[in-house]
């Protein structure tokens, strides 16, 4: 008799079918070969993307560690075509001096706290955000083309757009009215950041400042952004805990291995409102003392 060929996919179809028969995990993923984190990861992807995640994924990393954000990417080539003549160190040195004090924003965990949430657009639909595309393409035509001689010239003619947009400018998607007519301040105050606390989970852990956990005297990297926040864990399986922070899932810790599993995308996908039909006052705001450098391009 010859032996049946089996694919990955079909292997991953058997494994996800039994468990939604009631199996348990830690028998299945013993049968199959596999590592209850694997197993969790396989039918967490299961359940959010459906039969399309059980196909194989590319390995391509999803970011690199050495790569700039596009903001400072940016300021790099403006001050390099502002100073052709400037090398690499040159070039870093100028960048440190126009970044040192600048930098400091809020935590991305802070942000979340605050009750700001994550909202995407549907991939490959810019039209979602078509408001905000539309307010870049006016500022570029009125405002950088051609740019200012230098960087004082181009802040006055930021300042003079802002002002014409927000008091002069009648905006069909307003009525033909003017931000500057029906902006109003929030009325909400701000009372600090909410206290964290995780009534379904097991307990709740402090992250410390270089991003781990200590769970049974063991150390977990989990993420320096999450630095100072407190996280629920639950265990779900026989050393296999789940990680949570507010109300969004982060991943599973394999005591045993001592690492953390991400769950794919744990911040959504969570669509934009601007699709649906909600209207959107734009309003321009006045930059700092000393504005960054736009970038052309």
């Amino acid at each position: 008799m010859p032996w049946k060929e089996c694919s990955v996919m079909e292997e991953r179809l058997r494994f996800v079918a039994r468990l939604l028969e009631g199996e348990a995990m830690t028998d299945i993923c013993r049968e199959f070969g596999l590592s209850r984190k694997t197993g969790y990861k396989i039918f967490d992807r299961y359940k959010e993307h459906g039969l399309e995640a059980l196909t194989d994924r590319s390995r391509r990393p999803v970011r690199s560690a050495n790569q700039l954000p596009p903001q400072i990417e940016g300021l790099i080539v403006f001050l390099k075509r502002d100073k052709p003549h400037w090398g690499a160190r040159k070039i870093r040195e100028l960048l440190v001096r126009r970044l040192d004090g600048d930098l400091r924003v809020p935590a991305k965990s802070t942000i979340l706290r605050l009750g700001v949430e994550i909202e995407r657009i549907k991939p490959g639909h810019p039209q979602q955000n078509g408001r905000h595309e539309r307010m870049h393409l006016t500022l570029k035509k009125e405002a950088t083309r051609p740019p200012g001689m230098n960087r004082l010239q181009q802040q006055a003619r930021f300042d003079d757009f802002m002002s014409e947009f927000n008091t002069e400018r009648p905006h069909e998607a307003l009525g033909m009215k003017c931000p500057a007519e029906i902006y109003s301040a929030s009325p909400r105050p701000y009372n600090g950041l909410p206290e964290l606390t995780y009534p379904m989970h097991n307990r709740d852990l402090l992250v410390t400042t270089c991003g781990r956990i200590c769970m049974h005297r063991k150390r977990v990297n989990i993420s320096t952004v999450l630095a100072g926040q407190r996280l629920g864990i639950k265990e779900v399986d026989e050393g296999i805990w789940l990680v949570s922070f507010m109300h969004y899932d982060l991943g599973y810790i394999d005591l045993e291995q001592k690492t953390l599993q991400p769950i794919d995308n744990p911040f959504g996908p969570r669509l934009s409102p601007m699709s649906q039909g909600r209207t959107i006052v734009i309003w321009c705001r006045k930059r700092d003392s000393n504005p960054r450098p736009p970038h052309y391009e």
